[in-house]
């Protein structure tokens, strides 16, 4: 079989909408997102998730670990499922499912990114990165590295993923960059939904002034503030353009 021909790449991109349209059904099957989008129902059956979870440690780590995995081959935005992870996992074990899922995910896409789309990856990004893959070239580990913490400069997690498909960048130097470059991005995000369980505990009603004072919401917050100055330094310093 050509794995590379056109017919092949048309029956793997149909599988992939196959299995994210069957995800969605089940979703939408199986829970009503309104209930699951409700703070009283978030509320409600917190000690039930959270006492699941304690009893079910190990088995739910792995879980959420191949769902972390999985999102990221089905090109998913990582917000959501990071603050659900730090809300059940808390900050530590969270941010340790998401790095290693993250990478995990990210690699496995990037390789069947550059095995299968890099003809239509460099049409659609080429020239809109440009500027980058100049930097990426000096020194792969690096400047992607220093990408990823700096969020890809606003460009979406499952893009970034895919993005080095463009300077042929090698498994090995993306596995390093991507999950160190990764870690305070994370951190953040999975300690801002650890917080949220606390919150819960002490607000029978949502409060938006109580919620926002809680350094348990305000200390992630401030995190990601004092992250957006340091990836616009870091922007300046890395990827100034002469």
């Amino acid at each position: 079989m050509n794995f590379k021909s056109s017919n092949f790449k048309i029956y793997l991109g149909s599988v992939y909408a196959a299995v994210l349209l069957a995800v969605i059904y089940f979703l939408f099957s199986n829970f009503d997102i309104s209930d699951l989008t409700s703070y009283e129902f978030i509320r409600e059956n917190k000690d039930l998730i959270l006492k699941y979870k304690e009893s079910n440690i190990f088995f739910l780590t792995i879980i959420f670990f191949i769902i972390t995995v999985l999102l990221n081959l089905l090109l998913c935005p990582m917000l959501l499922p990071t603050l659900v992870i730090g809300f059940i996992f808390g900050k530590w074990l969270g941010t340790l499912i998401l790095l290693f899922g993250n990478t995990l995910g990210g690699v496995l896409l990037y390789l069947l990114a550059k095995t299968f789309f890099s003809e239509l990856i460099r049409e659609k990004f080429a020239t809109k990165f440009s500027k980058f893959i100049e930097f990426f070239n000096k020194n792969e580990i690096v400047y992607f590295m220093f990408f990823r913490f700096i969020g890809g400069g606003g460009t979406p997690f499952p893009i970034q993923n895919v993005l080095p498909v463009l300077f042929n960048m090698s498994a090995k130097n993306y596995i390093f960059a991507t999950f160190f470059g990764i870690v305070p991005t994370t951190f953040v995000t999975t300690a801002l939904g650890s917080g949220i369980e606390n919150i819960i505990e002490q607000n029978a009603e949502l409060d938006f002034l109580s919620v926002f004072l809680s350094p348990e919401i305000y200390l992630p917050i401030l995190g990601f503030f004092i992250i957006l100055i340091l990836s616009f330094v870091l922007k300046n310093i890395f990827f100034k353009t002469k």
